[in-house]
C-alpha cells in the first residue's frame, strides 16, 4: 500500500527529504504523496521513513491504493530500473 499524509500535516518539511523515491511533494495545502512512487520505503529501509520522522503522526496507509509486499517490491525495481535509464541517458548526452 502506498501512504498517504493526512490534513493534520503541519507542513513540518521533514518528510520530503527521506523520502528515497522522491514521491513526496508540497502539494497546495500541505505535502502530498504520490502513490506511483510510494513503496513504503520497501527496498530501501525496513520502515517507511517518512512516517519515522513525522511529528504528528499524520501518515497512515492510503486505503485507496492497496499493494502487496510483493507489488511494492516489484515497483521499486522499476523506479530504480528508470532512475538507472535516466542517469544513463543523462551521460550519453
Amino acid at each position: 500500500m502506498a501512504l498517504i499524509i493526512t490534513d493534520e500535516c503541519i507542513n513540518c518539511d521533514v518528510c520530503e527529504p527521506e523520502c528515497p523515491n522522491d514521491a513526496i511533494s508540497q502539494g497546495v495545502e500541505i505535502y502530498v504523496i504520490d502513490p506511483r512512487k510510494c513503496t513504503e520505503c520497501v527496498g530501501h529501509f525496513d520502515k517507511p521513513q517518512c512516517v519515522e520522522v513525522c511529528p504528528v503522526d499524520c501518515i497512515p496507509v492510503n486505503p485507496d491504493v492497496v499493494e502487496s509486499p510483493e507489488q511494492l517490491l516489484m515497483k521499486y525495481a522499476a523506479l530504480m530500473a528508470a532512475k538507472a535509464e535516466a542517469a544513463t541517458s543523462d551521460r550519453s548526452r
